[in-house]
């Protein structure tokens, strides 16, 4: 069978697929793996009784915590077979290195040609990378890998600086971008400021990454429709993590982004590690398959989204999942309310007198939550300080702290020459 058939045959066929994987999984594991090997005799597991996707629970959890104490003991090769070493951003503390074997960048590869597939992509198709390539971030080689084995075009211009994105736009007619969706918006807006009809560009899509272009109800957000009301592009939604190595995709049809089933296992957790049903919020957590590396078993991301598992219409019988709703441990409690910061996001990105925002969270001399708001606004005024103000408690029920920044201040906040991705949440908490 073509591994781009897998996802549409019958649920019954992915899952002997997977099932088969996994027990080639816990082998390899068993044999290679300095730190699950240790586990499994720790725990007393025989690897030999785990044969179905069912029997997952019977297997313990991998955290963060455990692949940042221990990240050397997860290699599983020689380092003289490494050929790619990358890292995680660091969001949710200290980062780990992934390393690569060759046979792992040709999976890569594959995964990310099978999300420009998933994306309706072919090798017509330019793609525009308005992202990093370099400070070890796995997501620019996997795209530039996946467009490579897609035959497409490629342009690499990085990330930020609008002025340069247009003129490239306008001189080498790229049809699909490869962006955040805030960044999106940046473009939209120099364009209306130079008279650029960004309309009659050759732009097609965008593949969004990054960043929600949907609510969990997988209607557009604000900010997708801030998108789609200005600029007449098919946006697609992706979700993917450095561990993982493995990318979700939405197809055309925008109902959550489509398991590659050839190469992880998804579960969604709750508090208690059970599976959740179908839209309910869970940990997504992820057993890769098909990783040489640094496979990992069940491990648990952070990130709490839904499944769905009814048929898409483009004919691919697997799970999808849902735009994540937020991250475990960014999560705040602010004055008895829970909000993620995800969720501070869409409703700064609906107020129309805020042009842009970080989010610091810190914790107070009693030892809780403080949310400050630092936002750029165009006129600062008492009108426009009211409105917000106000905007803020009517939706959040709650008044967090705000204070006006001047633009320049805002981009030296967002852009750290140590990160590589926009910063739009400050956790400063104790």
């Amino acid at each position: 069978m073509n591994l781009q058939e897998i996802a549409y045959q019958k649920p019954v066929a992915i899952k002997q697929m997977q099932e088969q994987k996994l027990r080639q999984l816990l082998a390899y594991l068993n044999s290679y793996s300095p730190f699950y090997r240790k586990l499994f005799v720790q725990e007393n597991i025989n690897i030999t009784s785990i044969k179905t996707l069912e029997d997952l629970c019977l297997l313990p959890i991998t955290t963060k915590e455990d692949l940042q104490k221990n990240n050397n003991e997860f290699l599983c090769v020689d380092r003289k077979n490494v050929i790619e070493y990358t890292s995680t951003s660091g969001t949710l503390g200290s980062p780990v290195f992934i390393a690569l074997t060759e046979n792992d960048l040709q999976r890569l590869a594959y995964n990310e040609y099978n999300s420009f597939i998933t994306a309706d992509g072919s090798s017509n198709d330019i793609y525009q990378l308005m992202l990093t390539l370099d400070r070890q971030f796995m997501a620019g080689i996997a795209y530039y890998l996946g467009i490579r084995k897609l035959g497409g075009g490629i342009i690499r211009v990085g990330p930020g600086v609008p002025a340069l994105q247009w003129e490239t736009i306008q001189r080498q007619k790229p049809t699909i971008i490869v962006a955040v969706p805030s960044f999106i918006l940046k473009l939209i807006q120099y364009a209306k400021e130079h008279k650029i009809e960004i309309n009659k560009t050759s732009v097609r899509k965008a593949v969004c990454i990054g960043e929600n272009i949907r609510n969990p109800d997988l209607s557009l957000n604000i900010l997708g429709k801030k998108i789609t009301d200005e600029w007449n592009i098919k946006l697609y939604s992706t979700y993917a993590s450095t561990e993982m190595q493995t990318a979700f995709t939405e197809c055309s049809a925008g109902v959550g982004g489509h398991l590659n089933p050839e190469l992880v296992i998804v579960e969604i957790l709750d508090e208690n590690n059970q599976q959740v049903a179908a839209n309910t919020p869970g940990e997504i957590t992820i057993t890769t398959l098909g990783v040489e590396g640094m496979p990992l078993l069940r491990y648990k991301t952070g990130d709490v989204c839904m499944y769905f598992d009814e048929p898409c219409k483009c004919g691919r019988n697997t799970l999808r999942l849902s735009p994540v709703i937020g991250r475990k441990k960014q999560m705040i409690k602010f004055k008895g309310t829970t909000i993620y910061p995800s969720s501070l996001f869409d409703l700064l990105n609906e107020i129309n007198e805020v042009n842009d925002y970080v989010v610091e969270v810190s914790t107070n001399e009693v030892g809780l939550d403080e949310i400050l708001l630092y936002l750029y606004v165009a006129d600062a005024n008492t009108e426009n300080d009211y409105r917000i103000r106000s905007y803020l408690q009517a939706r959040l029920r709650v008044s967090p702290f705000v204070k006006y920044v001047s633009d320049e201040e805002i981009k030296k906040m967002q852009f750290n020459e140590a990160s590589r991705k926009i910063i739009k949440f400050i956790d400063k908490r104790v």
